[in-house]
C-alpha cells in the first residue's frame, strides 16, 4: 500500500522503539521521539545524520501493540521507504484484514451501532477490491495506492471498534460471480438509482451485476439521509466560458480556439440510471457534444473542483442568445456504479444485513468466502 510516492523527503518515527532494516540487517534503532528524516540522492535514500547511501530500508516498530509512524501517523505491520524516478516512495506492508481496518470507517466515516451492516458491506465491498487488483502496481513496487484512486486508507487513526468488528466478523469473505471476483465499484450517494459503467466510465464495460437499482423506499430514498442527495451548483456566463475553455480542451481535446460564446447547454440524452450521457454546448461554431463519462469534469464548479455527479439537470439563462447564467440542479455524489454509501448505511438503519445490502447492489452476485 503506497502511502506517498515521489516526495522529496519522508519522516519516518515509532510510538515506542522501532528499528530499520536493510537487506535484512539492521542499520538503525528507533528510540521514542526519534525521527528518521530521508532524502533521496543519486537513486539512494539517505538518513539525515549519517552518509549511508540505501538502495531500500525497512521500519518496524518493536515495541508490542505500538506502531510505526510516516509523519504524525501511525501504521499497522512496517513502512519500506526506496527511491523511485520521482523521489521517495513509502509502502505500508500489511496484512489485508488489518489494511482493512484502516479502510472501513475512513471510507464510511464513524458509525453508530445500528449502521453496523453497512461497514460489513464495506468491508466485504473494500476487500473484494483489494483481492481483485492485488498487484495493480507491482512494476512501482507496491499493490495500492492509499488515496481515492484505490479506496482511501487512514492507518490506525481511522480504526474504529465497531470497523474492526465489521471486518472480523466478514473475514475472508468476497463477493463473486460465477466464482471469479466481481469489480466491486462503490460511490458515496447514488441520488435514487445506482448506474452503469457505461454511464460513467470511457472504457469500462458492464456487467451483469452492474446494472442501474433503484434506492427507493417507502416515502423516500434509502441514501436521503446524505448530505449530498440533492445540490444545485450555478455559473455565471462568462465563468462558465472560461471554464470551458480549460476543460474541454483538456478533456476531449476540443481546440480552445472553438470555445467562444456560449449559445446554449443541455442535456440530450440520459441513461438508465436517469444520468446525463450526452449533454451539449453550442458555440458559435457548432456544438460540442460532452459524454457521460466527462459531464463531471469538463462541467466543474466555479471553485474548480469536479461536479458531484453526472445525475443532473440543466436550466440555461439566455439574453441575446448568449448564455449568462447556468444552473445545475444534481442529484447524488460520486460516478454512481455499484454500492450506494449512504444507501447502505439508509439500508442498515431499516434492519438489513449486509448480504441483503450487497446482493442488492450488486444483483446476483455471490458472498462467498475466499480463505
Amino acid at each position: 500500500m503506497a502511502l506517498v510516492t515521489g516526495v522529496a523527503e519522508a519522516v519516518i518515527a515509532a510510538q515506542g522503539a522501532g528499528l530499520a532494516t536493510a537487506d535484512g540487517a539492521p542499520v538503525m534503532r528507533l528510540d521514542l521521539g526519534q525521527r528518521a528524516v530521508l532524502r533521496a540522492e543519486g537513486g539512494a535514500l539517505l538518513v539525515s545524520g549519517g552518509d549511508a547511501r540505501y538502495s531500500r530500508l525497512v521500519f518496524a516498530g518493536t515495541t508490542p501493540g505500538l506502531h510505526v509512524m510516516l509523519g504524525d501517523t501511525p501504521y499497522r505491520g512496517a513502512l519500506e521507504a526506496f527511491v523511485t524516478a520521482g523521489g521517495i516512495t513509502v509502502v505500508n506492508v500489511v496484512p489485508l484484514e488489518a489494511y482493512l481496518r484502516g479502510v472501513v470507517n475512513a471510507e464510511m466515516g464513524r458509525r453508530a451501532d445500528n449502521e453496523r451492516a453497512a461497514l460489513e458491506a464495506q468491508a466485504v465491498v473494500s476487500r473484494t477490491y483489494a483481492l481483485r487488483n492485488r498487484g495493480r502496481f507491482a512494476t512501482d513496487g507496491y499493490d495500492l495506492r492509499a488515496a481515492l484512486a484505490d479506496q482511501v486508507y487512514g492507518g490506525v487513526p481511522a480504526e474504529t471498534d465497531l470497523g474492526a468488528r465489521a471486518v472480523a466478523a466478514t473475514a475472508g469473505q468476497a463477493l463473486t460471480w460465477h466464482g471469479e471476483l466481481i469489480a466491486p465499484f462503490f460511490h458515496s450517494t447514488c441520488g435514487g438509482s445506482t448506474a452503469t459503467p457505461e454511464e460513467a466510465f470511457i472504457s469500462i464495460r458492464g456487467a451483469p451485476y452492474l446494472r442501474p437499482v433503484s434506492d427507493r423506499r417507502p416515502g423516500g430514498h434509502y441514501c436521503d439521509i446524505s448530505p449530498r442527495f440533492r445540490w444545485s451548483v450555478e455559473w455565471g456566463g462568462d465563468a462558465l466560458r472560461d471554464i470551458l475553455g480549460r476543460t474541454l480542451p483538456a478533456q476531449l481535446g476540443v481546440d480552445a480556439a472553438h470555445v467562444t460564446r456560449v449559445r446554449d447547454v443541455y442535456v440530450r440524452r440520459t441513461g438508465g440510471s436517469g444520468r446525463a450521457v450526452d449533454v451539449r454546448v453550442r458555440f458559435d461554431g457548432g456544438e460540442v457534444p460532452v459524454p457521460g463519462y466527462a459531464v463531471r469534469a469538463v462541467f466543474a464548479t466555479p471553485e474548480g473542483r469536479s461536479l458531484g455527479s453526472s445525475a443532473i439537470r440543466l436550466a440555461a439563462v439566455r439574453e441575446a442568445d448568449t448564455v449568462t447564467q447556468l444552473r445545475a440542479e444534481g442529484s447524488g455524489w460520486g460516478h454512481g456504479v455499484g454500492l450506494c454509501q449512504w444507501g447502505a448505511v439508509g439500508r442498515a438503519r431499516a434492519g438489513q444485513d449486509a448480504a441483503t445490502i450487497l446482493t442488492t447492489y450488486f444483483p446476483g452476485s455471490r458472498l462467498a468466502r475466499w480463505y
